[in-house]
Formats: C-alpha cells, sequence, structure tokens
C-alpha cells in the first residue's frame, strides 16, 4: 500500500499496525492485545495458542458448547496446577540470585530479532536492564512499595556494547552551557537544593490563563513580567536554591541573573521528566510565579557533567538512587526502537515477578510438560465431573487432546531446522534432535539436554515423538 514501513519482531507493533476486518480475526487480535497489555511479553505465544485452539477444536466437529464447556474445564485444570506447590514445570524467583533474574531479561531481549543483538551484546544488555531495575528498589520495604524510574537516554547509530548505566537522572545540555555550569551554590558539602517548575518561566502572556488583563496607561506588560521573573529569582537565590529545573523555557533575562548568582538553570525538560526528577530529588513541582513555598523545594547529593559519545549530560545525583538512567546504543534508529520497547517489557517482567516470584520453565518444557499433565487428567477424571460437564468421557478426551495439541504447536514452533521434536516420558520436558541423523542410532544418543536445560540424557529417560501416540503419564 506505500507509505510508512516499520520491521519489528514486536507483537503490540505488528498488531497495532494492522488493519483487520474478519470477525474471527478481530477476537484472536483483541486477545493478544489484552495479554500485552497486561504482560508486556508473549503476545506470540498467546497468538500461536489462540489460532492452534481455534484450529484443533474444529477438526474434532463437536457442538460449539460442548467444546467451550470442556476447553472451560481444561484451563481451570492447567490455572490451578500452575498455581499449586505441586507443579512441576515453574520455578520460584530469588532476588538473592542474579542468575535466574538474567534468565528472565535473557528470554525476553534474545526473542526480540529485530532489535539485531548477537549472544554478548544480548548477554551485556541483559545485566544492565537488571542493574537498572535493582537500582529502582527502595532500600527500605515499607508497607506500599513505590517502585523507582528507569530513563532510557537514546543514543543512536552506536554500538550496542557501548550502552551503560548511571544511578541518579542525566539531563543532556549543550556543549555551550558545559563551561557556566559550575561551581553552584550548596546548603552543604553534600546537599545541594532544587526547584522544579511546571508552569513556562519565559515572560509569555500567553501563560496566564483565560480573561481580561488591565494595564495602567504608560505601564509595559513585559517589563512588569521580567521584574515579577527576577523577583522570583531572587527568592531562589535567598533560599540557596542551586538547580532550577523547568518543563517549558526559561526567560534569557532570568537565566543570566541566576546563573551569575551560582544557580544552574535546565529548561524544556519536558513532561516525560518531571515525575522522575520529583521522584529523584522530592520536588513538588511548582506552578506559580510569586510566594513559593520553600517545601516544594527538593534536593539532591551532587551534580557532575557527563560526555558520552557526542552528547552531553548533567548528572544529577541523589541522597537514596531510586531513578537511574539507561543510555542505550545500537545500530540504527529502526532497531534502537525496537531495543527500547524490548527493554522496557523486560523490566515490566521484573516488577511483574516482585508481586508473583515465579517463573515458568522456558525452551517448550512448560508447553509439552502440561500437555502430558491435561492428557493424563483426562484419563482419570471421575465420572461425577464428567456429569456436571454434561458430556461422555470420550468427548472430553477428544477435547483433552485438541487442547494439549495446541500447547505442543507452541513447543514445535521453538525448532526452525527441520529436526525431530521428542518428550520424554517422565518429566513431559522437551527435547530436539538435529535433521539427519542415522536411523539405527537411540535417543539418548541424539539428545543432550532438554528445552530449559534442567534435564539431561544422564538420568536414564525414555522418549517419544511429540504429539505420537502413547500411554498418558504423570509427569
Amino acid at each position: 500500500m506505500g507509505g510508512y514501513v516499520r520491521t519489528t519482531s514486536q507483537s503490540s507493533a505488528l498488531l497495532g499496525g494492522l488493519s483487520i476486518t474478519h470477525p474471527v480475526l478481530k477476537v484472536l487480535t483483541a486477545s493478544v492485545q489484552n495479554h500485552i497489555s497486561r504482560f508486556s511479553d508473549c503476545g506470540l505465544f498467546t497468538a500461536i495458542l489462540c489460532c492452534s485452539l481455534v484450529e484443533n477444536f474444529q477438526r474434532i466437529n463437536f457442538a460449539a458448547c460442548t467444546v467451550t464447556k470442556i476447553s472451560r474445564h481444561l484451563l481451570s485444570l492447567c490455572t490451578d496446577y500452575l498455581k499449586s506447590e505441586a507443579c512441576g514445570c515453574r520455578i520460584s524467583v530469588d532476588f538473592d540470585s542474579i542468575k535466574t533474574l538474567l534468565s528472565l531479561v535473557h528470554s525476553v531481549l534474545a526473542s526480540k530479532p529485530a532489535c539485531m543483538l548477537n549472544k554478548t551484546e544480548a548477554n551485556h544488555l541483559s545485566t544492565l536492564v537488571l542493574k537498572a531495575f535493582l537500582l529502582t528498589i527502595p532500600h527500605t520495604v515499607e508497607t506500599n512499595v513505590v517502585l523507582g524510574k528507569c530513563v532510557i537516554v537514546p543514543v543512536k547509530d552506536k554500538r550496542v556494547m557501548d550502552s551503560t548505566v548511571f544511578p541518579g537522572l542525566l539531563i543532556e545540555i549543550p556543549e555551550s552551557q558545559l563551561a557556566r555550569t559550575f561551581p553552584v551554590i550548596r546548603v552543604s558539602s553534600s546537599t545541594i537544593k532544587m526547584a522544579l517548575f511546571c508552569i513556562s518561566l519565559s515572560g509569555d502572556l500567553s501563560n496566564i490563563g483565560e480573561g481580561t488583563v488591565i494595564v495602567h496607561h504608560g505601564i509595559s506588560l513585559e517589563v512588569a513580567v521580567l521584574d515579577q521573573l527576577l523577583n522570583l529569582g531572587k527568592q531562589l537565590i535567598n533560599d540557596q536554591v542551586g538547580l532550577v529545573v523547568c518543563q517549558k523555557v526559561i526567560h534569557p533575562s532570568l537565566k543570566q541573573y541566576l546563573e551569575e548568582h551560582r544557580v544552574i538553570t535546565i529548561d524544556r525538560v519536558g513532561v516525560s521528566m518531571m515525575e522522575p526528577l520529583s521522584q529523584l530529588t522530592g520536588s513538588q513541582p511548582i506552578a506559580a510565579l510569586h510566594s513559593v513555598s520553600p517545601t516544594c523545594y527538593g534536593s539532591l547529593k551532587d551534580l557532575r557533567t557527563e560526555s558520552f559519545v557526542s552528547k552531553n549530560f548533567l548528572h544529577l545525583i541523589p541522597n537514596d538512587t531510586l531513578v537511574c538512567s539507561l543510555i542505550l546504543c545500537n545500530r540504527n534508529e529502526m532497531a534502537w526502537d525496537e531495543l527500547k520497547l524490548a527493554c522496557q517489557t523486560a523490566e515490566h517482567v521484573l516488577q511483574l515477578t516482585i508481586k508473583q516470584p515465579l517463573a515458568l520453565l522456558g525452551g517448550g518444557c512448560t508447553e509439552t510438560h502440561l500437555a502430558s499433565y491435561i492428557r493424563h487428567k483426562s484419563f482419570t477424571l471421575p465420572a461425577s465431573v464428567l456429569k456436571a460437564i454434561d458430556c461422555s468421557r470420550t468427548q472430553y478426551q477428544l477435547v483433552a487432546d485438541a487442547f494439549s495439541r495446541s500447547l505442543e504447536c507452541v513447543a514445535c514452533c521453538l525448532e526452525h531446522d527441520d529436526g525431530e521434536i521428542l518428550t520424554d516420558m517422565v518429566y513431559g520436558h522437551f527435547w530436539s534432535v538435529q535433521s539427519g541423523f542415522p536411523s539405527d542410532c537411540n535417543w539418548s544418543d541424539l539428545v543432550l539436554k532438554c528445552g530449559c536445560g534442567i534435564c539431561s540424557n544422564q538420568q536414564n529417560l525414555n522418549w517419544t515423538v511429540l504429539q505420537s501416540q502413547c500411554i498418558p503419564f504423570t509427569p
């Protein structure tokens, strides 16, 4: 159709850019988008599972109401099992151990090919994202824990390995401002007072609101407003404010006046920086030009300048680090946009893990394990449950098999080299065998580790080809 083209491996970007009219596809995309809005990740998993469920349920050709009742019961079996202590495909996430947390972040970043990351880069960024996340966790835990902010600073057309994390906040400043940044007014050797303004300090009359302005003869509005700004400047100097940050524009004369009195000024920071600035310093955004309350001021431990590649930054160092800056680099603008989304997704996954410190096994093992569990349950279900659902055991088993095959379809998508996919008869994990293997070989000679890496071929396991007929077992 022409127009804007985007290369992406993010479900949110793909589905957001599609024009969908078919009612079934509308339901499917809405399902995936709802999942992404809640959990940020695993849109592809949801899409494959949903489509496989629709296809497999259509093949058994039962009445829709029967399939719906049985599949709802199967879903409740899955969720109850995943929530239970007996679940064999979930692990506890220990925040004293970096290994599991790194694996979680890496699983998000490595599954987004449009980020164009090699293994070394994915490992480096996984460490940075985790480090940045840990900096946003408060040192003292109270009843209502409020996490800090990780601000992503863009640096495009540079090496991914140049990416780094700074505790505190980086605000880009022009090179011309570097020379006139220091010294600065300090309350003490370790305290710099800061004022944060959310209104324009440009002297523009359009910012004073609606209504009639009465001007006496011979009075210049511009001079009157500038006098008011300079009076504000005097108050800030008297209150020993060392840093003034404004969301919008600061009048050049006010800037010069403050800088002459050793007050650093930064303007045009934008609305997105207001919350992290407030959280970092304890400042309350000021929305008035007169009678500024000293309780609105925040404080910093120190101020420094940092130069990174071709950019210059003012580094705001807080007393208690809850805000950090992730300088994110990538080869080009499109790859950078993808990487930013992936890093934000990984951060959200970590935040969800604080609420519920549990993770599922990767590499297809959760899907194949859960499929084995469902098949076994369908053969041992009490007659009373079948009566309550109002279906025969055969109907239940056929729908359960379609449900299990749909889970296994997700696992099968992880095999990209036309190899054979196996599952073991003990844990129900996913195993991949390279294509072109000799027909007279034992499976144990061809497999090393399962998809998630927990099981090895040293455990005297028996294997079978995935989705082949086998006796149901309890994994």
